[in-house]
């Protein structure tokens, strides 16, 4: 590739990987640890794919040193990692726990050590179990708990970490664990999910109130936005499917969170199932509105819908049913059966700054699981389906900074094959191969490629 068509990216463009405490740590009983609703929802019977759990996973507690040394090595410029909160506060409430403070505080500094950004996530899905035993994010008062743990962490990390997100995907949480239960805890109750969404947006407005006390830096959250896409442009049917879609997995996030509260259209529809005035309160918008400094934006594959009558509509979106058809991946898909449509990224950026202005971006999470398979005795692995996805989505990338989307940086999902929530270990998205049994790290063919991405700022 000569010189002049080379790809490159702004000067202090952040590039990084990403992973989340169950998916990799292990360690579920060390240190005074605390159970979560998904060491409880892995261990019945028929939740996770072959009852995996993530007792042991990648064993990163104990081999982080050992993974920050191999970040390094590849070039990352920083690593976002998640919190466990049953680490900080087994029962979610009470005493903080100092040896699970311990653990992160080694953490960040290794990372520092290495000339590597911390960016931490306060809740990547794992609740203490002892707060679900109250009704988890059904709960108002599991939004308040939050906010105290996130002030703990905050006083023992605060000093040394600049960027904090409060939440990953709130509609993973809300929807997959308390509407349709494909992830923890399980529920399956349309009304308990809309409740569970408007409290972990209380929960995040609660805590950047707390991190804004406590002096931190840069506050934001993450979020999975849906880049939904009409069957048919011009059927009116697949329009008003779209703007149902769009409310319930984007405006419902989104617009609160920027000022402008629940979308009309959204709480009319959220009513069918369960009275808004059960959870939301006089006061409650504007504490979710709370100004964010960075929105998180975790992205994998784009959403085609119809309006049909007797559409089937989705389970993770509430209320679809005889109105809406999700549509079935046409072309390429990922081993998760996900559309790869590096096109639907750049869509969802320009639809982002369009909409909601002034709000810094970043890539959060963006990666493809793919069958791989190890090609010699050495464990290496010959990604080349991988290293395509990445590349046409960091092109995709380019092309919107370059439309003037202010998008600070991209972090690959995922650094280590993991603990796949639902589907156990069965799927990869790492760009380092693991051995489950051996623990064995061995970077991927995608891993040097990215490395080679890192070092030259560019494609």
């Amino acid at each position: 590739m000569s010189a002049s068509s080379e790809l490159r990216f702004p000067d202090n463009f952040v590039w990084g990987a990403a992973t989340a405490s169950y998916q990799i740590e292990g360690a579920a009983r060390d240190d005074g640890r605390g159970p979560s609703i998904w060491d409880t929802f892995s261990r019945t019977p028929g939740k996770v794919f072959a009852g995996h759990t993530g007792d042991v996973a990648c064993d990163h507690y104990h081999r982080y040193a050992d993974d920050v040394a191999l970040m390094a090595e590849l070039g990352l410029k920083a690593y976002r990692f998640s919190i466990a909160w049953p680490r900080i506060q087994p029962d979610g409430t009470g005493p903080v726990e100092p040896r699970g403070l311990d653990f992160y505080d080694r953490l960040t500094d290794t990372l520092l050590d290495r000339g590597i950004d911390p960016i931490v996530t306060l809740y990547h899905w794992d609740l203490p179990q002892t707060l679900q035993d109250r009704g988890g994010w059904t709960n108002r008062e599991t939004a308040e708990h939050f906010a105290t743990y996130a002030g703990a962490v905050h006083g023992r990390l605060g000093d040394r970490i600049r960027t904090w997100t409060t939440l990953n995907e709130p509609w993973c949480s809300a929807y997959l664990g308390y509407g349709n239960g494909v992830h923890a805890p399980g529920v399956r109750d349309a009304g308990a999910a809309f409740t569970a969404v408007h409290h972990l947006l209380l929960g995040h407005g609660l805590a950047v109130r707390a991190l804004r006390a406590s002096g931190a830096e840069a506050v934001g959250i993450t979020l999975n936005p849906a880049e939904v896409q009409p069957a048919d442009r011009d059927s009116a049917a697949d329009a008003a499917a779209v703007r149902l879609v769009d409310g319930l997995q984007n405006r419902i996030f989104l617009d609160p969170l920027t000022g402008a509260g629940y979308p009309a259209d959204v709480l009319e529809h959220v009513a069918r199932m369960v009275d808004p005035v059960t959870f939301l309160r006089d006061g409650d918008e504007k504490l979710i509105a709370a100004p964010i400094d960075l929105l998180g934006i975790n992205y994998y594959a784009p959403t085609y819908v119809a309006g049909r009558p007797d559409g089937a509509g989705g389970s993770a979106w509430p209320g679809t049913e005889g109105a809406v058809e999700f549509l079935p991946a046409a072309g390429s898909v990922s081993d998760m059966g996900w559309a790869i449509e590096p096109a639907g990224l750049g869509r969802l950026l320009d639809r982002l700054a369009a909409d909601y202005p002034g709000l810094p971006l970043m890539i959060t999470e963006n990666g493809g699981a793919f069958p791989d398979r190890t090609t010699d005795s050495a464990g290496r692995v010959a990604d080349a389906d991988r290293i395509a996805y990445l590349d046409g989505h960091l092109r995709a990338v380019h092309a919107a900074i370059g439309r003037g989307v202010d998008l600070r940086g991209y972090l690959v999902w995922s650094l280590l094959d993991n603990f796949e929530w639902a589907e156990g270990y069965r799927k990869r998205f790492g760009i380092v191969h693991v051995d489950y049994l051996t623990q064995r790290r061995t970077p991927k063919a995608s891993a040097r490629w990215y490395q080679e991405v890192i070092s030259r700022n560019g494609l």
